[in-house]
């Protein structure tokens, strides 16, 4: 297995400009001619109440915060290899919680202190270098991916982060290969650096930890871009692997277009097996029908084997079903989703969009004698101010109705305003 932070980045440099000997130049701008920076202001109110659920101690989670992103990319220095520098900077600001409405370990907004309560901030400064030889790129430092098996998870006020290093190359047109390795993870809400842990099904196992998440993967498009499939293997060295396997496809038929999105995970136990054996497949389709501002969907989603769907703690993954509230993962589940998308720019109104869906499940293995089943109803409204002082300033508003026989059940209020302001 390569152990990519033994890698050292100029011989890797070095090694690519050999085998890459015609290509051209790995940028047409400079560092400094290829440079921008935007700044992400983003206020989040999040509130989820378990009301339904009267044994529960903690009853609500509320929390309401300010969270600044700041991201900057460089261009890249003249020549066939090309080095370049990424940064993120990250500040949340506490605007009002507490101990009492925070619930456990708080709503994923803001870190918990040792008595509960919510910090008053927390920040995070980190950077990648980045160097590249034709139209293929390493980067090693502070990364965001977002790749089927570590699905980019910005569902909160400020997004994780991992250190480690990754490579992206497209020389062969239609053909985007990808591998990597990261050694810790930031959490949403948290501004060090842990060890990653596996999430089993419903169930975070935190006492099991692992410093190599290994990744490879492959996507090739084709049929001018409507159709494209996917391969990849990831590792959480000792923990678990995974093998995923994706087909997407879109059709024009008249005045509609049609979509497909399949894809099927495999996931078992890995090396010294530290979190015990692990068995889970899980198989989503999601089925899309657009014509003008409607858009309609249908998904399937079926999991199978003797444990829920897999993943690294604080993550989402690509599943068709998997909401932010439930994931619709656990053991055995099946489930059945219907969506409707309309874009108001179709009656003259741009920027305003807004989602309604339904999903259902059953058949969940709940370990204690019956069947579980779980419904979820949600309700996005969203606006992106087209002019005047207030132009690109978006505003979201979900809510969320949840219901379950095995788990606790939620009623959820997010509301979500976000400036992006481009610096340069």
């Amino acid at each position: 297995m390569i152990e990519f932070q033994k890698v050292n980045p100029i011989s890797l440099a070095v090694f690519m400009a050999v085998a890459f000997p015609s290509v051209g130049l790995a940028a047409e701008n400079g560092f400094v001619e290829g440079s921008s920076a935007t700044l992400t202001a983003r206020n989040y109110y999040f509130s989820r109440d378990f009301r339904d659920v009267p044994s529960m101690a903690q009853s609500k989670q509320e929390e309401w915060a300010q969270g600044f992103i700041l991201n900057f990319k460089s261009g890249y220095t003249p020549g066939t290899v090309g080095f370049g520098v990424d940064a993120i900077g990250l500040l949340g600001i506490k605007l009002d919680g507490s101990a009492d409405r925070a619930g456990g370990k708080g709503t994923g907004l803001m870190p918990r202190q040792d008595d509960g309560e919510p910090a008053d901030e927390y920040s995070r400064l980190g950077a990648a270098v980045k160097i590249k030889v034709s139209k293929t790129e390493l980067k090693v430092g502070e990364l965001q991916p977002n790749l089927p098996v570590l699905t980019f998870s910005d569902i909160r006020l400020l997004p994780p982060s991992y250190t480690g290093a990754s490579i992206v190359s497209q020389e062969v047109a239609g053909l985007t290969l990808q591998g990597g390795q990261m050694r810790a993870m930031s959490h949403r809400d948290e501004a060090g650096d842990d060890k990653m842990s596996p999430w089993i099904g419903r169930r975070a196992v935190l006492g099991v930890t692992s410093d190599r998440f290994n990744y490879g993967g492959a996507d090739y498009a084709f049929n001018a871009n409507r159709t494209s499939v996917g391969a990849w293997y990831a590792q959480l060295e000792d923990v678990y692997n995974q093998r995923f396997f994706s087909l997407k496809h879109s059709e024009p038929v008249g005045s509609w277009t049609l979509g497909a999105n399949l894809g099927y995970f495999d996931s078992s136990e890995d090396g010294n097996e530290l979190a015990g054996k692990i068995d889970n497949q899980a198989f989503y389709t999601m089925l899309s029908a657009k014509q003008g501002g409607h858009t309609f969907h249908v998904g399937y989603q079926k999991l199978s084997g003797d444990d829920g769907m897999i993943r690294i703690f604080g993550n989402v993954t690509p599943l068709a079903n998997e909401l932010p509230t439930f994931d619709f993962a656990s053991t055995d589940e099946r489930s059945w989703q219907a969506r409707y998308d309309y874009d108001f720019a179709a009656l003259g109104i741009p920027g305003l969009v807004s989602t309604v869906r339904y999903v259902k499940g059953d058949n969940v293995e709940t370990g204690s004698g019956f069947e579980g089943k779980d419904w979820e109803r949600d309700l996005d409204l969203g606006y992106v101010v087209q002019s005047g002082p207030l132009k690109n300033v978006s505003v979201r508003v979900r809510n969320v109705s949840a219901r379950s026989n095995y788990r606790a059940s939620i009623d959820e209020n997010r509301l979500i305003i976000s400036y992006n302001l481009a610096l340069f």
